[in-house]
């Protein structure tokens, strides 16, 4: 029987093709599906993802200066995967060199707990941030012959001028804690507002991040976008801030209040816009910028004993001294206790039963509410105080007369936050009757005779100054204000107003407009011929109360307040001034009220007031006085 050859020798061939095939199909399918590595250098020589960085939102103040803009920072970052396959061949020498850092360093950097769901070899990590602009154009030039490391840009804060720092706060990195509430907003090293507008506005400032996707060479260098960008997702820059702030008033008040301790808090009786917030010391913006030296810097003014962190305006909470006999008069002559031309002797001091308890000093007789307010009278406004919570009738104690009158209180704003859309404002302490229960608890009651420091503003009543400038305020309104705020508009990238979120409330005080035309007139009559006549200014008439709140540490002075608001009539400023261990209300409080009045009002001093201007800012009150 004859054999086939060709038959045999085609079937030899199909065979040899078929197993040919296979083999290729099996190393195909160990290369691009089971073998890792290979899939790590098909995807570096692929595409990738990048995260770009929006702007951050600008902020600016009211008349449209810009306090906050935006410097490129340059951050190096990491592919653990895209590095690994290319480690035995990497120059680690030169790399470190260009960079200016150590192989140990390099190690430790690389050396992440990969387990720990938080890092991923296939995710950007940061290898080394805040890389100086100098140092980035070095690296750019040989970042190619290093595969898996590559610059990202972002976005750090600078400041045109140096004021402000505490309203407007520094960003810095996002905590732990943070990111893990975060969804997608916040990566690891990503910055975010901390303290101030930056923390109280984050939203709004920081942005949208957007993915650009890029094409890679074999070697991990870009060579340009997918698709020409059309898979790219672009960064939304975040909203920009108009504040109420008046640069300009806020500048020169940090001027005045150089070697002070205090606080200078000017509100917009009609809007409740604040245009100034100064609480001294302070720190230039720029040192808490993100910066090789930031660290540093933030340890120092931690460490400062005279603690600039610490805003007096909203955090520090004070007596308010004499500041608050106006508002005592107002209370008294709603509940019908005190008429306005009631006059009320004084000896130098209140006397119970021969009894010498609350000394005054020696001033004309007060005829009425408004001598009793120019003269700052302790003995009048004890008395008008201890008749209002003492005029119902009750056995052991003046509670529910205290409890009206701290009803009062709180329709001014007192004894609880204010709602300012800003981070860290304390309450006050508004004294209740539940509290001097506890307190007398081993007596059989409490009398009004005890509590008779309130009456003038001392004891247990405290408030913070921007309370005082907005107790100001409401008077300059004859009966209520606008919740104090220090944001005007929020826009967006193309200019589209945004609404803020803000809840404006007009608070009504529940005191009759009628009452407050005697105070007024008492307060004008402070600064033309009382406590305050540095203050007076002969064209811009101003109202204002002087305050000597007790300092209760051993050997230390007195704290100067002034509250006030001009003109007269419609007025467009109110403003409070907080010095601590400054003496007396007239001696620096007043006279930096006055200035800061004309500086918003007039836009200059006169030169017949340039000496007091020179005066304020020569003064020294933490390393003595000139």
């Amino acid at each position: 029987m004859a054999v086939d050859h060709h038959k045999n020798r085609g079937s030899i061939i199909q065979v040899f093709f078929i197993i040919i095939t296979l083999v290729i199909v099996g190393q195909l399918l160990n290369l691009q599906v089971l073998n890792k590595n290979f899939r790590t250098r098909a995807e570096a020589a692929g595409s990738s993802k990048q995260l770009e960085y929006p702007s951050r939102g600008l902020v600016f103040d009211r008349n449209k200066q810009l306090l906050v803009t935006n410097k490129p920072i340059y951050d190096l970052m990491f592919v653990y995967n895209q590095f690994e396959d290319y480690k035995d061949d990497f120059d680690t020498t030169k790399f470190c060199r260009l960079l200016g850092v150590t192989e140990d360093y390099f190690i430790a950097a690389l050396d992440k707990e990969w387990r720990d769901p938080r890092y991923s070899k296939s995710k950007m990590e940061p290898f080394l941030t805040r890389i100086a602009p100098e140092q980035y154009a070095t690296l750019q030039e040989s970042l190619y012959e290093f595969p898996g490391f590559f610059i990202q840009e972002r976005n750090a804060r600078a400041y045109p001028h140096h004021s402000s720092a505490h309203l407007l706060g520094y960003i810095g990195e996002v905590s732990p804690s943070i990111l893990e509430d975060s969804t997608d907003a916040y990566n690891t090293g990503d910055y975010m507002g901390i303290t101030g507008l930056e923390k109280q506005y984050e939203y709004y400032l920081r942005g949208t991040k957007g993915i650009r996707r890029v094409e890679k060479d074999i070697q991990g260098r870009v060579m340009g976008s997918v698709n020409g960008g059309e898979l790219d997702v672009r960064p939304e820059a975040g909203d920009d801030l108009f504040s109420t702030i008046d640069l300009n008033l806020q500048t020169y008040g940090e001027a005045l209040m150089q070697n002070k301790i205090g606080s200078i808090v000017a509100i917009e009786p009609e809007t409740g816009e604040i245009l100034a917030m100064i609480s001294t010391p302070t720190y230039d913006p720029s040192l808490l910028a993100i910066g090789t030296e930031r660290g540093k810097h933030y340890a120092d003014l931690l460490s400062d004993s005279l603690q600039p962190f610490f805003n007096r305006s909203i955090q520090a909470q004070y007596p308010p001294g004499s500041l608050f006999k106006p508002i005592v008069a107002l209370i008294a002559m709603q509940n019908g206790t005190l008429d306005p031309n009631r006059g009320i002797s004084c000896q130098g001091a209140y006397y119970l039963n021969g009894l010498r308890l609350t000394g005054c000093h020696n001033h004309p007789y007060c005829k009425d509410v408004a001598t009793a307010i120019q003269y700052s009278c302790n003995a009048y406004f004890v008395t008008a105080f201890r008749e209002v919570v003492d005029r119902f009738p009750e056995e052991n104690t003046p509670r529910q007369g205290l409890t009206d009158f701290n009803n009062y209180l709180e329709n001014f704003g007192m004894g609880s936050p204010l709602g300012l859309d800003f981070p860290g404002e304390q309450p006050g302490n508004v004294p209740s009757a539940a509290f001097y229960d506890k307190v007398y608890a081993n007596e059989t009651g409490w009398k009004s005779i005890w509590l008779r420091s309130l009456g003038i503003g001392q004891g247990e009543l405290l408030t913070t100054n921007l309370q005082l400038a907005n107790l100001a305020a409401a008077i300059a309104n004859r009966g209520y204000f606008i919740t104090p705020h220090l944001t005007r508009a929020l826009r967006d990238a193309e200019g589209n107003p945004i609404p803020a979120p803000l809840s404006l409330k007009k608070r009504q005080t529940g005191i009759d407009a009628k009452h407050f035309i005697p105070v007024i007139d008492g307060m004008e009559m402070v600064v033309q011929a009382g406590t305050a006549r540095i203050a007076y200014i002969p064209d811009i008439p101003i109202c204002g109360k002087t305050g000597t709140a007790e300092n209760t540490q051993r050997g230390g002075k007195d704290h100067s307040i002034f509250f006030a608001f001009a003109p007269k009539e419609n007025p467009k400023i109110a403003i409070a001034v907080y010095i601590e261990n400054g003496g007396w209300g007239g001696s620096y409080a007043a006279p930096i009220v006055s200035l800061m009045i004309e500086k918003y009002l007039r836009g200059e001093i006169t030169p017949e007031r340039q000496w007091l201007e020179d005066r304020m800012k020569a003064a020294n009150l933490i390393g003595g006085q000139p």
